[in-house]
């Protein structure tokens, strides 16, 4: 396996395949609402096996003026889960984010993820309302707006200092 930053179209296009598959069709997530923050300057980090086929990501958003950066929509696909891909992408991103001098970084995690996160050094804050912290940016269509929308999950805040 190894992890690019998906800089490239087709890296990309490995990046939205992995969360379609594993946000949309795994978790029932609108397709909208699992890509409603990605702009075109969005920070990617793809993992591909050998051949490289996309197996798992997460998108990096620097947030200079509050002084962290957050890692966002980690997805793995179903078939490649507990083989270290997602692994290999969180370390891939918190080197990216070292580099660019950084000394926090938060996550908002699914609860049943939590675990994942605390094996590699994070710390889950269950007082905090990740949800009212970190708000999704607003629809514009409203077939696709939801509202009221429950992913089925609860979302947990868990940050690590580098």
């Amino acid at each position: 396996m190894k992890a690019i930053r998906a800089t490239e179209t087709y890296a990309k296009a490995g990046v939205y395949y992995v969360r379609t598959e594993a946000m949309v069709y795994g978790f029932g997530i609108p397709l909208q609402g699992e890509f409603d923050g990605d702009t075109p300057d969005s920070d990617y980090i793809l993992v591909t096996d050998d051949n490289g086929a996309p197996l798992s990501t997460c998108r990096v958003h620097f947030v200079p003026e509050e002084g962290y950066a957050k890692i966002e929509r980690v997805a793995t696909v179903s078939f490649a889960r507990g083989n270290g891909a997602g692994r290999l992408a969180i370390e891939s991103a918190e080197e990216w984010i070292r580099e660019k001098g950084y000394k926090k970084i938060i996550i908002t995690s699914r609860d049943e993820a939590v675990g994942f996160y605390e094996k590699l050094g994070y710390i889950a804050d269950y007082t905090k309302d990740a949800r009212a912290l970190f708000p999704s940016p607003k629809k514009n269509d409203d077939a696709e707006k939801k509202e009221g929308f429950d992913p089925g999950f609860k979302i947990v805040y868990v940050e690590k200092n580098l």
